[in-house]
């Protein structure tokens, strides 16, 4: 490649990064975030896909999960079916009407809980597993550019516009393309309960995924060596699709038959 070309190249690059930046920071904050919810949400398509969960609490041996996770964001309905460890497997959650609904194969019995209860006793909580709502959730308080890293992201400091909520303040970091890169969660008189990281995502064809998340909580620990040690959740997704998935996968027939 030729000095010129490669100035050319550069310019051009420069040049498509600036429309991307100018391009949000023509929109409210608040336009923002509902770009945020619409790169991760799919109300136009059934997703699904197998995370494995890795819980590393200090002085203790890791403990992973494997669930398979579907969604119907149209519907506003996910279910959540653990298939490992062999001990819970067969648990599994369905949002059903805004209800949230626990099944213990054990029992066979359905039993309420709540989205913002933590899953399977890690750092996740139910709620992580819906679609993003954030603009309907939250109200900006605040916005500022800031790096995050190597990375340009707005800060914007958010309050809950309602009760239904996990979290009633958060802080988001948004990258230029409008994803997610860090979160923290804080309660309502701002202590920081837990930090979300999420370094990269899968793009399916303009659809946006994680590919890794890590949820670190910020009260639950252990102190080792004379420092205080967070525990940590590692959610790896794998197998990420879009296919049309059958009515009978969002019902409670479903978690009933699914190891049978």
């Amino acid at each position: 490649m030729t000095g010129k070309n490669r100035i050319s190249k550069v310019a051009t690059f420069a040049f498509i990064m600036m429309i991307v930046a100018n391009g949000l920071s023509a929109m409210t904050d608040q336009e923002l975030l509902a770009r945020v919810d619409s790169l991760v949400s799919f109300p136009d398509t059934d997703f699904s896909a197998e995370y494995t969960i890795i819980q590393e609490r200090p002085g203790q041996a890791r403990v992973t999960t494997v669930a398979g996770v579907f969604r119907r964001d149209a519907l506003d309905t996910y279910v959540v079916v653990v298939m490992q460890p062999l001990a819970s497997r067969g648990q599994g959650y369905l949002k059903e009407s805004g209800t949230l609904w626990f099944f213990d194969p054990q029992s066979n019995r359905f039993n309420s809980t709540s989205s913002a209860d933590v899953f399977q006793n890690t750092n996740i909580r139910n709620s992580d597993f819906t679609r993003s709502t954030l603009a309907q959730d939250y109200r900006v308080v605040s916005g500022e550019y800031v790096m995050l890293g190597r990375f340009r992201a707005r800060l914007l400091t958010l309050e809950a516009v309602h009760n239904n909520v996990t979290y009633p303040r958060m802080r988001v970091w948004i990258n230029e393309q409008g994803l997610l890169l860090k979160t923290e969660e804080m309660s309502l008189s701002g202590q920081l309960l837990r930090t979300t990281l999420i370094p990269d995502y899968y793009n399916i064809g303009g659809r946006f995924v994680p590919r890794q998340l890590m949820f670190i909580d910020a009260l639950r620990g252990a102190v080792v060596g004379g420092n205080f040690v967070n525990e940590r959740t590692l959610v790896t997704v794998a197998r990420p699709s879009f296919a049309n998935l059958a009515d009978s996968v969002f019902s409670r027939a479903f978690l009933e038959n699914v190891n049978r």
